[in-house]
């Protein structure tokens, strides 16, 4: 049997690229993927085990997943005309739609933005464009964002509202706008929405172009892996048809269905969150050297001192924080790093780590 010729086994695109990285958080504490750092009272937990108790593990789940797509839509106040769909989390979501796209298809987002938009694309052989951001306050550039969507007419363009990892709203105006421009769809990512009270879920039936996309995965069950999309039932027929059957597993159903019924803790667990994020900032803003920016997610992005970054990063890594790296990225990412907010004691660990490693 002779070594198989990799190069000629798998397409270019994805020979070129480099996987995902996700870095090792044992025995740290993990601030960097904006993970809600709560867990569950031991009451709520006892009657979560109950419902999963006697799911039958020998049997395919629900295709359609019909009672978690129900709550959902009672959660959210789906109007009857729009259809939901579910994904193995938001990135299976993002997948469906980019495979469903016809071949050599433009897909076009702000940047710096979510990796998976870029990273799909390139891996699907699509034609990915990244419009830069606003240097002074990471708004969209709409002269620019106009411009591209007139020149490469994107199938479809991405939208992260709060953005990642910059943290901040788009203008709705400037949305509304891309919306209205665009010939394609316009997918407005809502990963981050608990900690943001901003939305264009309202806007779905307005603009038959318009998807919504969510996850619970912020709100405090990233575990469960489960992303959703809102949209046209035209739109959404389409992408079940590539949509693997038996994607959400019956535990996903059970517990996810179960915890959004609980919907009061997330609530309280998100107001924590938010408080706490006021208290990062403050304290990130009062550091000297340290420019913290404003966040409608639960994560702050700042930048350090010219050249200090990775050094800094290294020095709260050492002292047992783990937070993200964003300045290998460059461009307006470059000398930033990126805090997930954490419980007090938490983020009292990193603002001290983070003091002393600028003292060095």
């Amino acid at each position: 049997m002779s070594q198989p010729n990799i190069a000629n086994l798998f397409r270019k695109e994805v020979l070129a690229m480099s996987a995902y990285h996700v870095a090792d958080a044992a025995g740290l504490i993990k601030l960097d993927a904006m993970e809600n750092p709560y867990g569950w009272p031991e009451e709520i937990k006892n009657q979560w085990l109950e419902t999963i108790k006697d799911s039958p593990l020998n049997r395919y789940p629900d295709p359609t997943a019909q009672q978690l797509c129900q709550t959902l839509r009672q959660l959210n106040q789906v109007p009857a005309s729009l259809e939901i769909l579910l994904g193995n989390g938001s990135d299976e979501i993002i997948q469906l739609l980019l495979m469903a796209l016809q071949p050599g298809a433009s897909v076009l987002a702000p940047h710096p933005g979510f990796v998976m938009y870029k990273q799909l694309s390139d891996c699907l052989g699509l034609n990915y464009i990244g419009v830069p951001l606003k240097a002074d306050d990471f708004g969209l550039d709409m002269p620019a964002m106009l411009a591209a969507i007139q020149t490469y007419q994107p199938s479809v363009i991405f939208l992260a509202y709060p953005n990642n990892p910059t943290g901040n709203l788009f203008n709705t105006d400037d949305i509304a706008e891309i919306i209205k421009a665009s010939n394609g769809l316009v997918v407005v990512d809502e990963a981050y929405a608990p900690f943001a009270s901003a939305s264009f879920l309202d806007k779905v039936q307005e603009y038959p172009n318009l998807l919504v996309m969510r996850t619970v995965s912020k709100l405090g069950l990233a575990g469960l892996r489960l992303g959703y999309l809102i949209g046209a039932p035209e739109v959404i027929e389409q992408l079940h048809k590539i949509r693997l059957p038996y994607n959400i597993n019956i535990l996903t159903q059970l517990s996810a269905d179960f915890a959004l019924n609980n919907k009061a803790l997330f609530d309280q667990q998100t107001q924590q969150i938010c408080a706490q994020r006021s208290w990062v900032l403050q304290q990130l803003n009062a550091l000297s050297g340290i420019t913290a920016y404003p966040s409608a997610a639960n994560f702050i992005l700042f930048k350090t001192p010219d050249n200090q970054a990775t050094d800094i990063f290294n020095a709260i890594k050492q002292q047992g924080v783990l937070i993200k790296n964003l300045s290998p990225q460059g461009g307006l990412l470059a000398d930033c790093l990126r805090v997930t907010i954490g419980k007090p004691e938490e983020n009292e660990a990193f603002i001290n780590a983070l003091t002393k490693s600028l003292a060095q």
